[in-house]
């Protein structure tokens, strides 16, 4: 079995949470491993509808992201990956406080992978459940072209021999 390096990781963390989007909800991924992704914000105005609730952009970009890097470990170190498809269902709306969304890996294949992700709030409430189906590709969206994007130096490998 693989093992991923741990330099890799928080290099890679490093790099996606410097993203532009992430940083404009103010959001970070915070654990990577195989099959896993955590993802956590404190929210604030920006994050609210005109109505004073959390705007459901908001639970689909964070499902969106926890379930997209839930499968990121298992592929191949030059693999990269588009959304499909997204489904998310809100279940219960917040206004402040911290969000942490938990993503899983619901099977990975060599074309295909399934994930979802769950957004929880105070006290571990339910507020949004997601799925999502990704494409795995060769040379697009690889974690290369992000490098090159943000113009960081290259990662350490992904996996230990």
């Amino acid at each position: 079995m693989k093992r991923l390096n741990p330099e890799h990781i928080h290099a890679l963390l490093e790099l996606i949470n410097q993203a532009p989007f992430f940083k404009l909800l103010s959001m970070e991924v915070r654990t990577l491993d195989f099959g896993y992704c955590r993802v956590e914000v404190n929210l604030d105005t920006k994050h609210l509808n005109p109505f004073g609730g959390l705007h459901g952009g908001v639970y689909a970009a964070l499902i969106d992201t926890a379930a997209y890097w839930a499968v990121y470990c298992d592929l191949d170190e030059d693999a990269g990956l588009i959304s499909l498809d997204l489904n998310v269902d809100n279940l219960s709306t917040a206004k402040d406080g911290r969000l942490v969304v938990e993503g899983s890996r619901i099977k990975v294949g060599r074309s295909i992978c399934l994930s979802e992700a769950t957004v929880t709030g105070g006290q571990g409430k339910m507020l949004a459940h997601g799925s999502s189906k990704q494409m795995v590709t060769r040379g697009l969206q690889s974690i290369q072209q992000a490098i090159t994007a943000m113009g960081y130096p290259p990662l350490p490998p992904k996996f230990l021999d």
